[in-house]
């Protein structure tokens, strides 16, 4: 990472705060955890799925493990498209600008579950992709190295990411080289899917196993989910309809439903 990358992610992430502290000076208080009903949906086409994107014509879903890539009907999970993609480690995905946008970390679980692909790297990626092939068009190397959970914005043609090393989720411009527009700090453990709703930016935390809804300028909590110790692992996560999808990629990492309660499952509730 070059110094002056370096230093605007210092100071963007220092201005967050900073008004983030003004906001609770003004005697506003974060929202109160609510609980919701976690309904099991399907399972996904493949064994691992990490990724979550919604489109109106099919959910995506991306595997980590294969990088197998699937976009399939919202009721029944019936595969509409299928590839595998040149991604790696594959945690976020995003649909926009006519492209396929996907999140790649470096090693992790993929690394030590198939064989190594000529497309692996030993650094986390942002991948546009072609929507048809999976194929990499072109990658960008992150100043933070690894990333989670990705949103295309197609008002603004940026692509929103969890930037995973800095508690931070990134607003990057895609027709300017990924240059940083905004960070938003996110105290969660082990920040993950990402999308917007309603004015705000939701995160699922794979770690604690709660989605915040943020104030996408200052970090604010607006409205906060947790899910029950016995629901399914959360993962990738995307919006829909007034419902919060989530996968449970079946890799635990000694969370709190014990490694995954419904390995391979695309599940819903309603916000």
């Amino acid at each position: 990472m070059n110094i002056k990358r370096r230093e605007f992610i210092g100071a963007a992430l220092a201005g967050a705060a900073v008004a983030g502290r003004a906001w609770g000076q003004s005697g506003s208080s974060e929202a109160p955890a609510r609980e919701v009903k976690v309904e099991k949906l399907y399972k996904a086409p493949d064994v691992h799925p990490n990724a979550l994107e919604a489109a109106d014509d099919g959910l995506w879903i991306a595997d980590q493990i294969s990088e197998h890539v699937a976009k399939v009907d919202w009721e029944t999970g019936k595969v509409l498209h299928e590839m595998v993609s040149e991604s790696h480690n594959t945690s976020g995905i995003a649909v926009g600008g006519g492209y396929l946008w996907l999140n790649a970390n470096a090693g992790g679980s993929a690394a030590k579950m198939r064989a190594a692909r000529p497309t692996d790297k030993p650094i986390g990626e942002i991948i546009k992709a072609d929507m048809k092939t999976g194929k990499i068009v072109k990658s960008y190397d992150p100043p933070w190295g690894g990333v989670h959970g990705a949103v295309y914005m197609k008002e603004t043609d940026t692509l929103w990411v969890v930037a995973l090393n800095v508690g931070a989720l990134a607003e990057l411009d895609t027709k300017d080289e990924m240059r940083i527009l905004r960070m938003v700090p996110v105290k969660q453990n082990a920040p993950h899917g990402i999308d917007w709703h309603e004015g705000g930016i939701w995160c699922l935390s794979a770690g604690d196993r709660v989605a915040q809804k943020l104030d996408p300028d200052t970090g604010r909590v607006l409205d906060m989910v947790k899910l029950g110790p016995k629901d399914p692992d959360p993962h990738g996560m995307c919006i829909y309809k007034g419902y919060m999808y989530y996968t449970d990629a079946g890799l635990g990492g000694g969370r709190e439903s014990g490694g995954g309660s419904a390995p391979g499952y695309i599940c819903r509730f309603k916000l």
